[in-house]
């Protein structure tokens, strides 16, 4: 969530310089598969597009246990804080989030607290899928909180996005292993970037049991936070060498490194905590900007 920003409490008069969604839908209602053995199915949208002016947010509907609130930062884009309103995922559930940059708005997406996936009532696994779309000249951030594998979940969570060749990103995931003194759930995560229709990324990851070799050496090597940042940006300088930042087993570690076929940064980083695991992709940022 971008510092000094603050949720719009419901009554809260309009700000005259930020355009109002013409289209805030909460849910209608969750669906009929609600506490049914398969699961909640729920797909969330947020659309935002720029007026000449300022990014305005025709489309931001909430589903499920999306509850989609518009953050007030007095710039000239937006920002849309993601609030869970129930225990998601679970076991059976199948979730997405639908988001879309039109050409030239800027859009940054977060939510107000980490996602935790646990047991369901059913072994199924859950899905949880995030779509980015970001046109011509756009900006969007991707920058949600943690996601937690709480031991006994099953989770596959793909992040699928569409960019256009002069579009910019800043995409951060974060994922860890288990909550104090557990194991972690079964988590497989995907990312699969294109840009101006050519495959950028695709990075494939699985964690816990039954996935084999996880923890191992060439790994995690025994670390339960791990993490992933892309920086893409057409005025990126991405003619430098793979840089490793902090190196050693204590405090994790991370590579950054450019990207074959785009003007892209890539990160990836291991760490013992959450906190350890922030540094570093924080210190990657600042790398792949030149800070």
């Amino acid at each position: 969530m971008s510092s000094g920003s603050r949720l719009a409490e419901p009554g809260t008069p309009p700000d005259p310089a930020v355009p109002a969604a013409a289209d805030t839908v909460p849910a209608a209602d969750t669906e009929a598969s609600c506490g049914h053995p398969d699961g909640v199915h729920a797909t969330a949208r947020i659309r935002a597009t720029h007026n000449g002016r300022v990014t305005t947010l025709p489309q931001l509907r909430s589903d499920g246990p999306f509850h989609l609130r518009r953050i007030r930062t007095g710039g000239r884009g937006a920002t849309v804080g993601i609030i869970g309103a129930m225990s998601a995922p679970l076991g059976g559930d199948r979730l997405a989030l639908d988001i879309t940059a039109e050409d030239r708005a800027e859009l940054e997406v977060t939510t107000a607290a980490a996602t935790l996936a646990l047991r369901g009532p059913t072994t199924a696994p859950a899905t949880y899928d995030v779509r980015l779309t970001a046109g011509e000249h756009a900006c969007l951030r991707w920058l949600p909180q943690q996601l937690i594998s709480a031991a006994g979940s099953n989770l596959r969570q793909t992040c699928t996005v569409s960019l256009a060749a002069t579009s910019r990103l800043l995409l951060r995931e974060e994922q860890i292993l288990g909550r104090a003194d557990e194991e972690p759930g079964h988590l497989v995560s995907r990312i699969r970037v294109h840009r101006a229709g050519r495959l950028l990324l695709d990075q494939h990851t699985a964690y816990g049991d039954p996935a084999p070799g996880w923890d191992g050496p060439s790994v995690l090597d025994g670390h339960r936070a791990v993490g992933q940042l892309l920086v893409v940006d057409p005025e990126l300088d991405v003619g430098r060498a793979p840089v490793l930042l902090r190196e050693g087993i204590k405090d994790g570690c991370a590579v950054l490194a450019p990207l074959a076929g785009g003007p892209a940064l890539f990160a990836t980083a291991v760490a013992p905590s959450s906190s350890a695991l922030r540094e570093l992709l924080d210190q990657a940022l600042g790398h792949a900007l030149g800070e």
